[in-house]
């Protein structure tokens, strides 16, 4: 064990300091040492003596060291429980003698001692060895030797002694546990109010654990336990008394402990006071005796007795036995509370009344201590006022203020006091305050007190009354009964006793406080303190002080003054009134106090509303101030006074306190709904009886009424419309009151009341109607028990006055607020309507003829309203009416905006009759889109019904829907072209929407009656109208003449006006055909409408617009664009649609230059988008018909256009248009012969060659292209059909190409003929090859042009594309005959020669090209040059030999430009020619050269690198002996660099040359010598240097050193060939 160890420990320790001085002690420790090994509990060691006996033996020592541990050692067997008890005398005995030392360790070791020997099972049963025990405490704490600390330690340990020895007694009488006592007087929160909620709560636990600690009766026997508690108390009461002890071993004791230790002992053991007849007795006799003796104040008192600390033991006793034992010491209470009331009146020191006053706070703001002592004392007659006598000993405390010198510095004080609490921070003077600061702040804190004590007592009261209202005593003044309350509960009656009693002192003394106050904190409290004695006195039904307080506190709040006492008041220093707002400027200053009282008169009324009664006038005339004051704009809330200090309150704007208040003001009232319905009239009484106050005065008053009285009646008027809101559950009782004097108000003569009242009454209406029980009502119907005519009456009695108001008035003011509050209701409740409808639509029927534009606007937002959100709530029966009304507006003249949005609504109306506002049947099915098998009548089956009413037919419907129509055409040919092109686009638009719900009957009618027919009369006007241009609206004048508005050219007659309306019908026509096409086209001579549209279209790009063509022509192409992708678009409407195009195409020349682009431009793409939708549906002949529309179009163009834009350079809009849908019209699989035709089109526009041998070539072309088709490929093509010849017609053929189309065609032809399958391809690519070749040739007439440069990349892209292919394939398709194949390398080698031989390398003139140009011209032949040379001639191509042999020396031709001219002509060469030409040759080389192995040499490689490999040896040779001519002619000159670079590029090339066996063969070399270096496989590898041989020889003498250094390379490398390096001579 840790225990066993640590002893262990503690005895080798003692052993040590012994060793030398004491051997017996060592001995003896020593001893025990091998003792204790043998031991294994501390139960075994309490049974042997020896362990505890060297402890004792070693504190005899008295050595400070030695008896340390000898009292260390005892603490821990004591505490182990390792003594036994038969031991305690003698330790007691040990612990005695230490006390005596005066080594302060030791005296504190020895209390330490005590107080666990106290604390152990060792605690003294006997009353000696306990009088022992605490004599050596009593010692300590008395000697005069001791130090502090030894005497601090000493008294604490005495009061843990008697603790400890007053629970032993609990435990030993069987008393409760728990400690039933005060403890110490209760923490001050921050507020009273949370003192006397802690206090209730405290109070209720202490209630709580003494009754559930067993019998309340009086025991006169006590225990051992019990007796030595008792005499204990009885020693301490005589201590505390000034006498001596007879028990405690002490002769005297200061007072001041021995009362703090008996104030500890009342407040933490009154259950044994309670249930102990001896400890009773001794408390009420000697200790009350002792205490009434103490507080005596009439004789001086010396010494201790006289001290402040003694005063507060003393007071605080006298609180405990008040709040404890007062119940069973009533008489002694009685003496102290008297006492206690006394000393408020006398002439004491502040510092006492200071404590008294804390002591009567204190039992103020405990509600059980005051409830106990009202009961114990004022409600019995045979006692005293107590509580009564407490009150007025306060309210005397705060009044005595007012006689003081020092009254506002003590008012400021306390309230620096509450704001400090308020904050939780102690109040607290400067430590360099003078005497005079300490007086005021003593006399404030014993104000402070008294106010606290007050505010306890109105708590209190609040509380009780709340506890009352809880247990079912009193009822809440919120609930609805109007049963006047019996008092007769304990509670209650105590309330009302209390309130009799304490209201008139309390009331008196707050409202002089209050008064007198500026400080925040310590106005809300007594505020506070208002609303919870007012709430009270309204639950007790205390009619008098609710009254009197709520009336003070009104004082508090807002005062303005009458204009009366504006003139007579003003000056005046004296009112009655304790708050003066207003200033001589009307300006009104809210202080924080008026602000605060203000929320306190809400919330009082907020509580109380059902019991105010009459005090309802005051409470009004008081709000209704304040709603003048928030709409004035001189009012303002005021910052409190800089003087007050320490304010808790930061107003953070003037503004936030007026929103505040008004929030509270409007929830006051809609708190009504809460209200009985007495006090609700009660509350409308009152506000109608300021109204009619204020109204009388205002028409009794000369010139203006007052803002004053206006402000009371608005304030009147708004808050009964807010009644009136929050009791629309029981609104019938309530309505006459209300509406009754909103309509008296509308009558007045002044402006301002009038509007007041029209408001209200739209409010008050709106209200009504939204309500959930008038909601109900008609949602409900015939269900519920109300009768329809009761429902009728209702509504009718809702809406009647609106018609009263409109009829019965000529006032234009009046009329608009009727039609505005109409507005507002249809707007907000017009679906709750159901049997006014017919009164409001004759009311807005007769206001569409009125002259007045406010009153038809009005009218027609009321209709609008109606129309939009009204329809599905309109009885069947008043349909007709509301389109009737619609067409009204729509036909007026009065406002043009009003005609274009009631044709709006007419779209509203079909909309509801097509859709069906409630119950569409759900089987309803869409127009079927791809045939005609539906029934005539079986599209659509709308059967809604209107709140119960009888359903919509379908004769109605169909009746309603061509009522709709007949206006909207009658409005199509409105002179007004605003009116009649929103009834056009409504027509087209209500069709679109709903033709999928109408049958064909009805589509057919909509069709003959009204589609066409529109058509036809706005294709008449347009062509009848007048084309005068119109001045538009008159502005004024200047310098005499008028000013009118500029009118856009394009809408300045009346022709242009209609032909505008003419588009929008083609567009609705467009719509209708896209949507409904494919039905459409099932009925009855649709075809003939087809027709006519067709028909129209010609006519119209004959004699109509250009808007009006390009809207046709969209009418035609959206319908084929819709439907032809799905392929719900015949082929006859197919052809129809192109062959109208054709026409319009040959008519476009009659518009002027840029119309008929735009035209033409819109056809060419609609071409393209008609292709693509419907290309499934071509065939050879419309491909064909599309080819010939696009070329006329272009035809069209070059014949209209003045050739400006083509003569400039620039590419004309519809060729640039063409450009653009080129790439969309590639042929179908299916028309894959149709390539070879698009192909062609597209060649006729590249330039032309003039040369007859080329177009004898070209018809030789064109004659043998069938040839080039493989025989199983002919059978498949088409035949060209008929109509080609359009295509190349003479007319065509006349047109000259433009160089600038021709440049942005040959990428796009290029492309597309990539894109050919390849059978067509191979067909044209002689051709493009050709038409190439056409663009390459204009590089001479135009270098700086781009036409050339993109043929070359796009021949470029041909042949990589071809070789690609090649090598993919392994070799050319089998499906290409040979002699097609033979044709096209034919092509490219006439391209490749004649471009590089006459077009590439050339010198042209310094001007002619930029510097950037040139390096872009020789990029692009390098570029020719590798695609030649490293992509063609390279890879395994099927070209024959004799063409390979061409492509060869064309590169050798363009090689040897450098090496032929004349010496004196080399310099003059461009550096690029020269560049060029060794470029080409360096291609010969390459061609030549052999690098890879003999088993991936190819044939085609082969062939080429032999004819390569001559040509280059002929050329070489040619070179050098040139070389050495020109060498020899020059002489002394130097060689030209050009000819000097080429002779050293060649000798480099040729050592670096190697040849391949096979290429070698074809070499001229002497038939010995192939035949040794045959045999020699090693050898042979530049055999064409021996060819050239003769020529390095004569190179030799070259006056050149690089040429020497390199032929002399070039002859080493023969002779290593040859093996001629390894012969040694000297061998």
């Amino acid at each position: 064990m840790a225990f066993m160890a640590v002893l262990e420990s503690d005895l080798r320790a003692l052993s040590t300091e012994a060793r030398r001085r004491y051997p017996g002690v060592k001995d003896g420790a020593e001893h025990a040492i091998l003792k204790l090994r043998t031991l294994s509990n501390p139960s075994e060691i309490g049974h042997n003596e020896d362990i505890l006996r060297i402890f004792l033996m070693a504190c005899e020592v008295k050595t400070v060291k030695i008896s340390v541990i000898g009292l260390s050692c005892l603490q821990k067997l004591i505490s182990h429980d390792a003594v036994a008890p038969s031991a305690l005398k003698e330790i007691l005995s040990t612990l005695k003698d230490h006390a005596d030392m005066a080594d302060e360790s030791i005296q504190l070791k020895t209390l330490q001692t005590i107080l666990i020997i106290l604390q152990s099972r060792l605690l003294p049963e006997n009353e000696d060895d306990m009088a022992q025990a605490l004599g050596i405490c009593l010692r300590l704490l008395e000697n005069v030797r001791s130090s502090d600390s030894v005497r601090n330690t000493a008294a604490a340990t005495f009061r843990q002694a008697v603790a400890l020895i007053f629970d032993h007694v609990v435990g030993a009488e069987s008393l409760p546990a728990g400690k039933f006592s005060s403890g110490s007087q209760i923490s001050r929160t921050s507020s009273v109010t949370g003192d006397v909620n802690r206090s209730i709560n405290f109070s209720e636990s202490l209630e709580q654990d003494f009754l559930s600690g067993g019998s309340s009766l009086m025991r006169e026997n006590l225990s051992k336990a019990g007796k030595l508690g008792l005499r204990l108390l009885e020693d301490l009461t005589a201590l505390a008394a000034g006498g001596s002890a007879t028990w405690l071993w002490v002769s005297s004791l200061p007072r001041t402990f021995a009362l703090d230790i008996l104030e500890f002992i009342l407040s933490n053991y009154a259950v044994m006071f309670r249930a102990l007849v001896s400890y009773e007795q001794v408390l009420r006799h000697q200790i009350c005796s002792l205490l009434m003796t103490s507080l005596r104040t009439n004789a001086e008192h010396e010494g201790e007795v006289g001290e402040p600390y003694f005063r507060r033991l003393v007071l605080r006793s006298v609180a405990h036995i008040i709040r404890l034992y007062s119940s069973s010491l009533t008489t002694e209470c009685e003496v102290f509370l008297s006492m206690l009331v006394k000393v408020t009146y006398l002439d004491l020191p502040l510092w006492h009344r200071i404590l008294v006053l804390e002591l009567l706070r204190g039992f103020c703001v405990e509600a059980r201590t005051l409830r106990i002592l009202f009961q114990n004392f004022d409600m019995n007659p045979k006692n005293t006022n107590i509580v009564e006598n407490m009150v007025k000993a306060l309210a005397h405390v705060v009044s005595s203020v007012q006689v003081q010198d020092t009254s506002e510095e003590s008012l400021a004080a306390v309230a620096g006091m509450f704001s400090s609490k308020a904050k939780g921070v102690e109040w607290s003077l400067d430590n360099d305050a003078s005497n005079a600061a300490v007086i005021v702040a003593s006399e404030a804190h014993a104000i402070t007190l008294a106010v606290e004590g007050l505010l306890g007592v109105v708590f209190t009261v609040a509380t009780l009354t709340d506890e009352a209202v809880d247990v079912g005593e009193l009822e809440s003044p919120r609930c609805d009964s109007d049963i006047q309350a019996n008092f007769l509960g304990k509670t209650a009656v105590l309330c009302i006793s209390m309130v009799d009693s304490l209201w008139l002192t309390t009331l008196d003394a707050l409202s002089f406080i209050l008064s007198r106050s500026q400080g925040e904190a310590i106005i809300l409290e007594i505020l506070k303190g208002y609303q919870a004695f007012t709430q009270a006195c309204g639950v007790l039904r205390a009619v008098e002080p609710l009254n009197s307080f709520l009336a003070s506190l009104c004082k508090f709040t807002i005062y303005i003054p009458n204009e009366a006492e504006k003139r007579s008041g003003m000056h005046s220093p004296g009112s009655k009134r304790s708050e003066p707002l207003v200033d001589q400027k009307d300006s009104i200053v809210l202080t924080p106090k008026n602000v605060q009282a203000l929320r306190t008169l809400f919330n009082i009324a907020h509580r109380l509303h059902n019991v105010l009664g009459p005090s309802w006038v005051l409470v009004l005339e008081t709000l209704a101030a304040l709603d003048l004051a928030i709409h004035s704009p001189h009012a303002t809330t005021q910052e409190v006074s800089s003087s007050v200090p320490k304010l808790t309150r930061d107003f953070s704007g003037q503004y936030s306190d007026f929103h505040i208040l008004s929030s509270l003001n409007s929830q006051l009232f809609e708190s009504s709904a809460l209200m009985h319905i007495s006090a609700v009239k009660s509350l409308l009484s009152a506000l109608s009886q300021l109204s009619h106050q204020s109204m009388h005065g205002t028409l009794s008053s000369f010139g203006q009424p007052s803002s004053q009285k206006i402000g009371s009646i608005r304030f009147s008027v708004e808050r009964m419309i807010s009644i009136l809101v929050n009791n629309l559950h029981r609104v019938e009782p309530l309505w006459d009151l209300v509406v009754g004097h909103f309509l008296e108000l509308a009558e007045n003569s002044d402006q301002h009341l009038r509007n007041l009242a029209l408001d209200a009454l739209d409010q008050s209406i709106c209200a009504v109607l939204g309500s959930d029980q008038f909601q109900v009502a008609h949602s409900r119907g015939n269900d519920m028990e109300t009768t329809p005519t009761e429902l009728q009456a209702l509504e009718c009695v809702v809406i009647s006055p609106l018609r009263v108001l409109y009829f019965s008035t000529q006032s234009i003011d009046v009329r608009i607020g009727s039609l505005k509050i109409l507005l507002h209701v249809l707007e907000r409740h017009g679906d709750k309507l159901q049997y006014s409808w017919l009164d409001i639509l004759e009311m807005l029927r007769s206001v569409s003829n009125a002259s007045e534009k406010d009153l038809v606007t009005l009218g027609f937002q009321s209709l609008r309203v109606i129309m939009n959100d009204g329809l599905s709530t309109i009885p069947v029966d008043c349909l007709q009416v509301c389109i009737d009304v619609t067409g009204a507006y729509s036909a007026q003249k009065t406002e043009l905006n009003i005609s274009l949005t009631a044709v709006g609504l007419l779209w509203t109306t079909i909309d509801f009759i097509a859709k069906g506002p409630l119950h569409e049947n759900s089987e309803e099915k869409e127009t079927e889109q791809t045939d005609g098998k539906k029934g005539e009548e079986g599209s659509l089956n709308i059967s809604s019904k209107f709140n119960g009413q009888s359903p919509l037919n379908v004769v109605d419907r169909d009746k309603l829907l061509f009522s709709v129509f007949s206006l909207l055409q009658k409005l199509g040919s409105d002179e007004r072209p605003e009116v009649r092109n929103s009834a056009v686009r409504t027509l087209f638009q209500i069709l679109g929407s709903h033709g999928q719900k109408l049958s064909k009957s009805m589509w057919e009618d909509c069709l003959w009656n009204y589609v066409f027919p529109i058509l036809d009369r706005s294709s008449h006007m347009a062509a009848t109208s007048s084309k005068d241009e119109w001045q538009g609206k008159e502005l004024g004048t200047r310098g005499g003449k008028a000013v009118h508005m500029l009118i856009h050219h394009s809408r300045n007659t009346a022709q242009k006006q209609w032909d505008e309306t003419l588009v929008l019908v083609l567009g609705g026509i467009a719509r209708l055909l896209r949507s409904f096409f494919p039905f459409l086209r099932s009925l009855r001579n649709f075809w003939s409408g087809w027709e006519s549209l067709l028909l129209f279209v010609k006519n119209s790009s004959l004699n109509g617009s250009k808007e009006v063509t390009l809207a046709a022509i969209n009418c035609l192409q959206t319908t084929v664009l819709s439907h032809s992708p799905k392929g719900n678009l015949p082929l006859p409407y197919l052809k129809s649609v192109l062959d109208v195009y054709e026409i319009v195409l040959q008519n476009s020349s009659n518009y002027g230059s840029n119309a008929a682009g735009k035209v033409r431009q819109e056809i060419l793409h609609g071409l393209a988008e008609l292709y693509v939708h419907a290309q499934q549906m071509f065939d050879s002949a419309m491909y064909t018909q599309l080819l010939t529309v696009m070329h006329l179009a272009l035809g069209q163009a070059k014949i209209s256009s003045d050739n400006v834009e083509a003569e400039s350079g620039h590419v004309l809009q519809e060729q640039r248009s063409i450009l653009e849908i080129l790439p969309q019209l590639c042929p179908t699989e299916q028309l894959s012969s149709m390539w070879i035709l698009l192909l062609r089109e597209l060649l006729r526009y590249f330039p032309t060659s003039h040369s007859p041998s080329q177009t004898e070539e070209s018809e030789i072309n064109k004659a043998t292209s069938n040839d080039l088709i493989p025989e199983n490929q002919k059978m498949t093509r088409p035949e060209i059909p008929n109509g080609i010849g359009f295509v190349s017609s003479n007319k065509t053929e006349a047109l000259l190409p433009s160089l600038s189309f021709a440049e942005k065609l040959v990428p796009v032809l290029v492309d597309l003929f990539l894109q050919a399958p390849l059978v067509e391809k191979y067909i044209m690519f002689p051709e493009v090859v050709q038409g190439l070749r056409r663009c390459m040739t204009t590089r001479r007439d135009k270098p700086d042009g781009a036409i050339w440069r993109l043929a070359v990349e796009g021949f470029n892209r041909i042949l990589v594309d071809d070789i690609s292919r090649l090598g993919m394939n392994s070799g050319p398709d089998s499906s290409i005959s040979r002699p097609t194949r033979i044709r096209i390398w034919k092509e490219v080698a006439d391209v490749c020669e004649i471009f590089l031989v006459s077009y590439c390398g050339r010198a042209l003139p310094s001007n002619s090209l930029s510097a950037v140009e040139l390096v872009a011209d020789e990029s692009l032949e390098m570029t020719f040059l590798n695609v030649l040379g490293d992509k063609v001639l390279k890879s395994q191509i099927d070209a024959p030999a004799d063409i390979l042999q061409r492509l060869v020396t064309t590169l050798d031709h363009c090689a040897s430009r450098t090496s032929s001219l004349p010496i004196g002509t080399v310099e003059l060469l461009p550096s690029h020619c020269s560049r060029f030409s060794l470029t080409c040759l360096q291609k010969l080389f390459s061609l030549s050269s052999c690098n890879e192995e003999s088993s991936s040499w190819s044939l085609t490689k082969s062939e080429v690198s032999k004819i390569a490999v001559m040509v280059v040896m002929t050329r070489c040779d040619y070179i050098l002996k040139r070389f050495l001519i020109d060498e020899n002619d020059l002489g002394e000159h130097p060689m030209p660099t050009a000819r000097l670079e080429e002779v050293i590029y060649v000798l480099q090339e040729l050592a670096r040359l190697v040849v391949h066996p096979n290429t070698a063969s074809v070499l001229p070399l002497n038939l010995t010598l192939r035949g040794v270096l045959e045999k020699e496989a090693h050898l042979g590898r530049r055999i064409h240097l021996l060819i050239l041989f003769p020529s390095f020889c004569e190179l030799v003498i070259s006056r050149e050193v690089r040429v020497r250094e390199l032929v002399q390379v070039l002859l080493r490398l023969i002779a290593t060939d040859l093996g001629l390096q390894s012969i040694n001579l000297a061998g």
